[in-house]
């Protein structure tokens, strides 16, 4: 592909937990009931500006278009990045996680450059989308592999749907210098030095990553049919055991950190529910230790208003 759009890496080098890649002073999300933007490397939860979003106009989704209503979330957008005073200037864009597709891939070997990567990733998943392979934008990363070999971490988005969020910032009189997937956003809060397991739900979308010394082991995304506010804790069970499973029998180790983030006021009844069920230890993310130690002054007040992926993000300090 040879438009701008596919030329540019938008999930980019992870390095280290994303630090390698750009890290513009601005950072927005746009998630299916709201808008928030803010400027990095600020903590406090009255610095997050936030617009709510109509039920229905932003449907996450990696095969249809997300933007159902243009008008209310251009308006949401505009007012939120308005307050920010930045016009002109790049943002960190995160998406909802449904618009974005992520593997972990082993290879016996894996090619260096791009022009050979990028067929051979596109080869690999043509079954496992729902859509053309050759529309996309693909982003990797190779990682340290469990046994021989290597694994690559491989993230990819339909073109036209990249588009249509990136093309929400530009009228809005800003640039998307990076677009990321939100829960990809929240992985530097992960404390990766023993078995973690992310637990991020967003709207409808319950997002699972395990994470253990620098690898992303699993990751899934999975439609629960309610928001936080409805979610029966009986769901998210229902989702977190097969994980930890495969867990156990694909590395025979046992998830030892359960961080959840997303579940707002409810937070503390989901983490009641996983702890009487399962010996890990369950924390909301923002409890991490990996956490800046400003945003974990205001820990409680940033968890309630779910901004756990913007304050990833900010914690990626970036190239």
């Amino acid at each position: 592909m040879n438009s701008p759009v596919a030329q540019r890496s938008w999930l980019g080098a992870l390095g280290r937990w994303l630090r390698a890649m750009p890290h513009p002073r601005w950072v927005c999300e746009i998630a299916p009931d709201r808008v928030v933007a803010a400027r990095s490397g600020q903590f406090r939860a009255a610095g997050f500006f936030a617009e709510p979003l109509p039920a229905g106009a932003l449907v996450p989704s990696a095969v249809e278009p997300n933007v159902v209503q243009v008008e209310p979330v251009r308006a949401a957008l505009r007012a939120a990045l308005g307050r920010l005073d930045a016009r002109g200037e790049s943002i960190a864009l995160l998406i909802p996680d449904p618009a974005v597709r992520v593997f972990v891939l082993p290879f016996e070997k894996f090619p260096r450059r791009a022009d050979e990567a990028v067929p051979l990733l596109r080869w690999r998943l043509k079954k496992s989308v729902p859509f053309d392979v050759e529309e996309t934008v693909v982003s990797w990363m190779q990682q340290p592999a469990a046994k021989s070999g290597v694994e690559v971490l491989v993230a990819l988005a339909r073109t036209r749907i990249l588009r249509q969020y990136e093309e929400l910032v530009e009228a809005a009189g800003m640039m998307p210098g990076v677009v990321l997937g939100a829960s990809l956003a929240a992985l530097p809060l992960l404390e990766d030095d023993r078995p973690s397991l992310l637990v991020r739900l967003a709207g409808t979308t319950l997002t699972l990553v395990i994470v253990w010394g620098e690898r992303v082991v699993m990751y899934r995304s999975t439609e629960v049919g309610a928001e936080p506010a409805r979610l029966a804790p009986q769901v998210l069970l229902d989702e977190v055991f097969p994980a930890l499973a495969y867990f156990h029998d694909a590395h025979h180790a046992e998830v030892q950190q359960i961080y959840l983030a997303g579940f707002g006021p409810r937070w503390a009844e989901f983490r009641d529910a996983l702890a009487a069920e399962v010996p890990a230890r369950v924390l909301t993310l923002l409890s991490s230790s990996a956490v800046p130690t400003e945003a974990a002054a205001e820990a409680r007040a940033l968890a309630e208003r779910s901004l756990e992926a913007l304050v990833g993000w900010m914690a990626n300090r970036g190239a």
